[in-house]
């Protein structure tokens, strides 16, 4: 089966193309390297140059495309010169092809090409001024390393400085590529951010509104109607506070994720208050001392998210709220009567327990949500377990 070489570039046509014109026409006015009685021309007359010369001009032509192939028979072919009258062309055009082997060529022929040919010039030197014993010896070694191991020294060098270069741009890639994936990563982490801030700081009020409106349209009752409507535009205007704070927090050019306005445990008193006001029926247990602010933040949210889904899912009875501290947790606990219901008081989308779930695991924290047995039947139970060290907040 027939080898196929690659397909020549076209710079390395118009280099063989270019070389082999200037061959002839160096052979056409009968310029060569050696007169024609020199005892090392053995093929004397003017045809015999133009065999090496088309032999270089075909190895120049795939100097590119196959060097392994070109090299070698560049090699034989300057041999082949050096045995007639001889073509400065010839010899041109194999130090090209000497220098594109390096360059283009395999590691391993890049390594070895130019040790070889240093040492070639370096016998080239020794070895006829050893045996001549004349100083025009010398000549041969400098001849030698003109023509072999200074192209191959030179695209030795100009490999090194391409493939630092690529290797400069393939490490900026890398960098821009993860800085794009961090950059990537932190948008969308903000986003899940401010969706959660903005479930909890408005869901609360927007369910009790619901409500109680219901209600109000519901009961053909002047006074209750009257209470319905305080209620709402508390929550209203509760609701549009959390709002212009959230704003806020968008417009910060700083980036601050914990403004002083962030709402803190002991404005848990007052929540639980929002929530009686709204229907429900909330104790509070809370022994948790000074808690880092994280901490704090995501166990007021808990809570609050909390007694939102039982503002809208739970069966009469008592709400318990609890909140512990020990073997460096801070344990947060909320139960409400689990029963059936027709349909909640106000629509859900489930939103809440994913963003509790979420705050839980930035913190390192445990989480469960879930019907449970009790002594006093079925409830549904909040859990949530916050590391209080530093270390497990980082």
């Amino acid at each position: 089966m027939a080898v196929r070489l690659p397909r020549p570039h076209r710079f390395d046509a118009c280099a063989a193309l270019g070389g082999l014109l200037g061959g002839l026409l160096l052979w056409g006015i009968g310029l060569g390297t050696r007169p024609a009685d020199e005892p090392i021309v053995l093929f004397d007359g003017r045809w015999p140059l133009l065999v090496p010369l088309a032999v270089m001009a075909g190895c120049e032509l795939l100097r590119r495309a196959a060097p392994r192939t070109a090299l070698p028979t560049a090699t034989a072919a300057l041999v082949l010169d050096t045995l007639t009258q001889g073509s400065l062309v010839t010899v041109l055009m194999f130090t090209d092809v000497m220098y594109a082997a390096v360059l283009y060529g395999t590691p391993a022929a890049a390594r070895r090409l130019p040790w070889i040919t240093g040492l070639l010039s370096v016998a080239a030197t020794v070895v006829p001024l050893a045996v001549w014993r004349v100083p025009e010896a010398l000549l041969i070694g400098v001849a030698v390393g003109i023509v072999a191991f200074a192209p191959a020294a030179t695209g030795l060098i100009v490999r090194s400085h391409r493939e630092a270069a690529e290797s400069a741009r393939l490490r900026a890639e890398q960098t821009a590529l993860l800085a794009e994936m961090d950059r990537v990563q932190a948008v969308t982490a903000e986003r899940a951010r401010m969706a959660r801030e903005l479930h909890d700081m408005v869901a609360n009020h927007l369910s009790a509104i619901a409500i109680h409106s219901t209600a109000a349209l519901s009961l053909d009752d002047p006074a209750t109607t009257r209470r319905a409507l305080d209620v709402i535009r508390e929550n209203s205007v509760e609701g549009l506070a959390e709002m212009r704070r959230l704003i806020g927090i968008l417009r910060d050019a700083d980036g601050d994720t914990a403004p002083a306005a962030s709402p803190t445990l002991d404005g848990l008193a007052a929540l639980v208050d929002g929530a009686r006001a709204n229907g429900l029926d909330v104790i509070l247990e809370a022994a948790h001392g000074t808690v880092p602010a994280p901490v704090e933040l995501a166990a007021y949210r808990i809570v609050q998210e909390s007694l939102t889904n039982a503002l809208k899912h739970a069966a009469r009875g008592p709400v318990k709220v609890s909140l512990t501290r020990g073997d460096g947790l801070l344990n947060v606990t909320v139960t409400s009567p689990y029963g059936d219901r027709d349909a909640p008081r106000a629509p859900g989308s489930g939103a809440g327990l994913v963003g509790m779930r979420e705050r839980v695991a930035l913190l390192h924290g445990t989480f469960a949500a879930g019907p449970e047995p009790a002594p006093e039947g079925r409830i549904w139970a909040v859990r949530a377990a916050l590391p209080l060290t530093e270390g497990d907040l980082a």
